[in-house]
């Protein structure tokens, strides 16, 4: 239990994006209906399914989770259904399923897309009739399962490919929730990035807390993130234990760089490296000029040219153009994604 709350403290974020969806979240935990969590890669995933769990009628009992990406399709049968003695060569005894042991209470079916038919055939008699038979069995056994699956594929676009059952998606899509990419959450980088130093910190001995500077603070908040919590995470516990100062001034978002390949490659590499765009205004049309019926088409105008002036004065810095503008980040950056196919 102390390891479940220390892991849920850990879902760190005061963002309007991260709030909305912890909130819907929490509601749909209420209601013993199946669930689907959507996100990408190191985003929590698991996380939410921990929370949708232990605020659900059902905490008391297991969450049992299977990763149906690290089982073989030849495997995740009897792993999920149990097998009877001598159902197959090596099935020296019977074995309890996934689902039998998560009973009354939460089956986490973690990169659910990968779900080979045949298995999702009978997870849909489960969800259907409630019954399963294990893998060398004509028993049959009776199930009371709660199933939240989580994945970053299309699920639509399986099914039109054949590769997911549309059945079996309808009766898993009672709630479907997108779990927000870092990148789309502000400050929460700022928040997470210093609870993850501060335990890095406790963790390496250091005598004082961490603090980051101000250049990474900008690289922060400008990186795009595409590991989310789970590369954050890293990034900032390997920057806080090569740091014997308690001021954080160099972070390194690819470990993998090789110090000792040829100048010529480095050079590729950096110049590789995605760059701050600097943000060219949009030029105004007349505005004194066009008629009234266009005052909407105006307004957008004014936002275009204010948000791309604020991006050149902040050198492209997200955060420090808000700030130009009287904006909280996270407005900022409703405006930014309403407008950014029109800024240059």
């Amino acid at each position: 239990m102390e390891n479940m709350r220390d892991s849920l403290q850990k879902g760190i974020g005061e963002s309007d994006v991260y709030l909305d969806f912890q909130d819907k979240l929490s509601r749909v935990a209420k209601v013993d209906r199946s669930v689907l969590i959507i996100g990408e890669r190191g985003s929590g995933k698991e996380l939410a399914v921990q929370r949708i769990h232990y605020l659900s009628p059902r905490w008391q009992k297991n969450l049992v989770a299977v990763n149906c990406a690290a089982l073989p399709s030849s495997l995740l049968e009897s792993e999920l259904f149990g097998y009877e003695q001598g159902a197959f060569t090596g099935a020296t005894r019977t074995r309890k399923g996934r689902f039998e042991e998560a009973e009354g209470g939460t089956l986490f079916l973690d990169e659910i897309g990968l779900i080979p038919l045949e298995v999702q055939e009978k997870i849909l008699r489960v969800v259907e009739y409630g019954t399963y038979e294990r893998v060398g069995s004509s028993v049959t056994h009776e199930c009371n399962v709660r199933i939240v699956g989580a994945t970053n594929a299309d699920l639509q676009q399986l099914c039109r490919e054949g590769k997911f059952k549309e059945d079996l998606l309808d009766r898993l899509s009672f709630e479907v929730l997108f779990l927000p990419p870092l990148r789309e959450r502000g400050d929460d980088i700022l928040l997470l990035a210093q609870y993850f130093a501060s335990k890095m910190a406790m963790e390496c001995g250091h005598d004082t807390l961490p603090t980051l500077s101000d250049g990474v603070v900008e690289e922060l908040m400008n990186y795009p993130w595409p590991g989310n919590v789970r590369e954050l995470k890293n990034v900032i516990e390997r920057a806080v234990y090569r740091n014997d100062s308690s001021l954080i001034t160099e972070v390194d978002f690819n470990p993998f760089r090789n110090p000792f390949r040829k100048p010529q490659e480095q050079k590729q590499e950096k110049s590789a490296k995605p760059e701050v765009r600097e943000e060219v205004p949009k030029k105004p049309m007349g505005l004194e000029a066009m008629p009234l019926r266009d005052f909407a088409l105006a307004q957008s105008q004014l936002d275009v040219i204010f948000l791309s002036r604020a991006l050149n004065e902040a050198g492209g810095n997200q955060k420090n153009a808000a700030e130009l503008l009287g904006l909280t980040y996270d407005q900022f950056r409703g405006l930014y994604r309403k407008y950014r196919h029109l800024i240059r």
